[in-house]
């Protein structure tokens, strides 16, 4: 065993280093005498050169000192502030080669951590510039004295934006955002005047066809999606990319036409009713479960004329109320947040939940958890599909389809 003297030593050692791949979160990952290394800023297939600044029994991490041998799928970053703010960590490699990664690191999951061996995953690419919709900035507040005011020294407060710097919590402020929706860039770009939420440093905003929302302005509006309107709100959580949330929805359409849809279907972590909106007419009521009193009163007018039953409800609290017996509904859809399901909820669901179950995931490893719990069940992980809403990002957005 390594005395702690040992451990300092090697923190700060210099070593070559072959990259082998991305692991989850971003990071190249390569392997020094057996041990995994991580390695920000690296890319697959490249000899580097770096310096340890994390050692740790199983694992180390590094910094890129030097490129020895750069990688083939290497490229040119988009954006002047790479590297500095803590969004995207993966421009430095082309989008063919992130996609990959993200094929890599999903199966991999469900290796490892569900002991599950999945199907081949179907990927959706995006456009990957000018994509996001839905943005969250820090507002950097700088108090400013005006020529005409100076005699009396009276203040005014000059806004700028910003995201968290990477591996600080520092705020960068940003002058444009490649990735944003053109309404955000230039929001950016032109210093475009908006109101801030009061003793609120972050905020969130939101863009689409010419519609612009934003906590402390007009937070609710109507956007189109496909062939329907939907209400939302900035200050509750809506999908980021909506051009991949289109092709998400006419996917999951098409699944619940094959499903018992003479029974009722169940829209779980609904947020604002968007997948409820677009299946409703397949089925003969709609069950819908969120725990967000304000996304639940915005579901309400999202499904005015429809026949449905909500529970504004913990995820822990479901099974009592819906849950207890099976066929109770012939298709259900959940996309919960980034933890996953609670342990109650899965076990429920393997226990009773319907004959097809669409599970839209936001993170690898908490689907491959669940995964193993629905498979012990009685599912089979029958389909799997990437849907990449964050490009030049680690996040992976995935649909899994678990039949009985």
């Amino acid at each position: 065993m390594a005395s702690c003297n040992e451990v300092s030593r090697a923190i700060g050692d210099v070593y070559k280093l072959y990259l082998e791949n991305i692991a989850p979160g971003g990071d190249a990952l390569g392997r020094f005498e057996g041990k995994p290394v991580f390695v920000e800023g690296g890319a697959p297939d490249e000899t580097i050169l770096c310096r340890t600044t994390h050692e740790r029994k199983t694992w180390a991490k590094a910094e890129l000192l030097e490129i020895i041998e750069p990688s083939p799928v290497r490229t040119e970053k988009i954006c002047a502030f790479y590297g500095k703010c803590g969004g995207c960590n993966l421009q430095h490699i082309n989008y063919e080669a992130q996609l990959k990664a993200k094929v890599f690191i999903l199966k991999d999951s469900f290796i490892k951590i569900g002991g599950i061996q999945p199907p081949e995953p179907e990927v959706f690419p995006s456009p990957p510039l000018e994509y996001r919709n839905r943005m969250q900035f820090h507002c950097i507040r700088d108090k400013v004295v005006s020529s005409a005011a100076r005699a009396g020294s009276r203040t005014s407060m000059e806004a700028k934006f910003g995201f968290m710097g990477r591996r600080s919590t520092e705020i960068i402020p940003v002058s444009d955002c490649p990735i944003a929706e053109k309404g955000i860039r230039d929001l950016l770009q032109h210093g475009v005047d908006i109101p801030l939420p009061p003793e609120k440093d972050r905020f969130t905003v939101f863009s689409k066809d010419g519609l612009f929302l934003s906590e402390g302005g007009t937070r609710r509006g109507k956007i189109k999606l496909l062939d329907r309107e939907i209400i939302l709100d900035t200050g509750v959580f809506f999908q980021s990319n909506c051009l991949m949330l289109e092709k998400l929805i006419i996917e999951l359409k098409e699944i619940a036409c094959t499903t018992e849809t003479n029974l009722p279907m169940a829209d779980l972590y609904c947020g604002v009713g968007t997948f409820a909106l677009f299946l409703r007419d397949l089925f003969p009521k709609v069950i819908l479960a969120e725990e967000n009193k304000t996304a639940v009163s915005i579901a309400r007018e999202n499904l005015k004329d429809t026949a449905y039953e909500f529970f504004a409800l913990r995820d822990t609290q479901w099974e009592g109320a819906f849950l207890r017996k099976k066929h109770a509904f012939g298709f259900a859809v959940i996309d919960p947040p980034r933890a996953g399901l609670s342990a109650k909820l899965a076990e429920a669901l393997a226990q009773n939940g319907p004959p097809v179950l669409a599970y839209v995931s936001c993170d690898a490893a908490s689907l491959a958890r669940d995964s193993k719990i629905l498979v012990n069940g009685g599912y089979s992980l029958a389909i799997l599909k990437i849907f990449d809403f964050y490009p030049h990002t680690a996040h992976i957005e995935t649909l899994a389809i678990f039949e009985r």
